[in-house]
């Protein structure tokens, strides 16, 4: 198993290295990265973040384009390595275990409720919470743009520009909302370009790689033609702005490992562990937060250490917070009951599920969120021009 290495080798000490050198105040618990010189990133003009959703390490060290030509080392992600936990590292700058984000779906015990975090809806019946609550006051994590000294600007598909965790979590910057590949770099290039703009700090956001992922599995024809385009559309991006003095960095929020139907684990065929559970299961499907009826802790821990040891480690939840796997420092108010009483991590290719009443069942060729070192593992790459 890999955890992250939040002491100088994670995207939270990226965001803390970018931090600084924007002219900023980084979170005290997180050092820069380490054996990284960014003394180019201090006197850039501009600085642009690009995260490619589902970018591992090995998937970019596999290849010889531009993106491999511009690596310089590999970082861990969040844990669970996944994109709610991580994008929010990219946006407040924190780790879990200050921004309080735990995974894809969540029980928040003030709401009384279990939310898929990103479009922010409820799991049973997806109703939209947005108009009802003040999601940025829920979250209660600060951006990153209301710590820095320069203007920011996040770019980021159309659809979820101002999506509601996307405002929560961008007070501040001036949002741009794009549709195609070529849209973002054109966008990013006309941004660099501008005259008289003073220091300024970009932030973009690229998904279509995570979900080619999640449909055909990372391994796939169709993964690898499109990380070929996106290889070549960046190299264009980087002739494009030469001269521009500026840094650009690019790295993923996780990696990926592709499973199949004989490591799935679904509640369905496990009713004495389902009869265990207070809520649904949460979190991820290879990370998975267990909320357990009170008194049969001990059973629970038991039935899957019996029943499927193979599939999964049993943790307490509270130990993996002493442990630091969510972050370094003070944790947040509410991480405890975000993280249920038991966390089941699964191994190898193995991934657990539980279906409601009306979802559509569903399999993800690709996963990630959990453990090994396709999943844990995501590029460092950067460029000065």
């Amino acid at each position: 198993m890999r955890f992250p290495d939040y002491h100088g080798g994670s995207i939270v000490n990226l965001m803390a290295s970018l931090t600084e050198a924007l002219g900023g105040s980084a979170p005290p618990a997180y050092a820069p990265l380490r054996d990284i010189d960014t003394t180019t990133w201090r006197t850039s003009r501009n600085v642009v973040l690009l995260v490619l959703d589902g970018l591992g390490d090995g998937f970019v060290r596999g290849s010889a384009g531009a993106l491999a030509r511009h690596r310089a080392g590999r970082l861990t992600s969040v844990f669970p390595s996944t994109t709610a936990t991580a994008i929010t590292t990219f946006l407040t700058g924190l780790a879990p275990q200050q921004h309080g984000l735990t995974g894809w779906h969540m029980y928040f015990r003030e709401l009384g409720s279990v939310l898929a975090v990103l479009p922010f809806v409820t799991r049973a019946g997806g109703a939209a919470l947005g108009k009802t609550i003040d999601v940025a006051e829920l979250l209660g994590a600060a951006p990153l743009s209301a710590r820095l000294p320069v203007r920011m600007h996040v770019v980021s598909p159309r659809r979820i520009i101002h999506s509601d965790f996307n405002v929560a979590h961008t007070d501040g910057a001036r949002r741009h909302g794009y549709d195609t590949l070529k849209d973002m770099f054109q966008t990013l290039a006309q941004l660099v370009g501008q005259a008289g703009a003073g220091r300024q700090y970009l932030y973009a956001y690229w998904s279509e790689l995570d979900r080619l992922a999640h449909d055909y599995g990372i391994g796939s024809a169709a993964v690898a033609s499109h990380f070929a385009e996106l290889d070549e559309a960046f190299g264009h991006f980087l002739r494009r702005i030469e001269g521009t003095d500026t840094t650009v960095v690019v790295t993923g929020d996780h990696g990926f490992i592709d499973t199949d139907p004989e490591h799935l684990i679904e509640l369905d065929a496990h009713p004495r562990l389902a009869q265990m559970l207070l809520l649904p299961l949460c979190g991820e499907r290879r990370v998975a937060y267990c909320y357990v009826q009170p008194g049969q802790g001990a059973e629970f821990a038991d039935y899957v250490a019996s029943e499927l040891s193979d599939c999964a480690e049993c943790h307490a939840s509270a130990t993996l917070i002493d442990q630091g796997r969510f972050g370094l420092g003070t944790p947040h108010p509410r991480l405890v009951e975000r993280i249920g009483h038991y966390t089941l991590i699964m191994k190898d290719r193995f991934v657990i599920k539980d279906w409601l009443a009306g979802e559509r069942r569903h399999l993800h060729v690709g996963v990630h969120g959990g453990t090994s070192e396709a999943e844990m593992y995501v590029p460092l790459i950067a460029a000065q021009v």
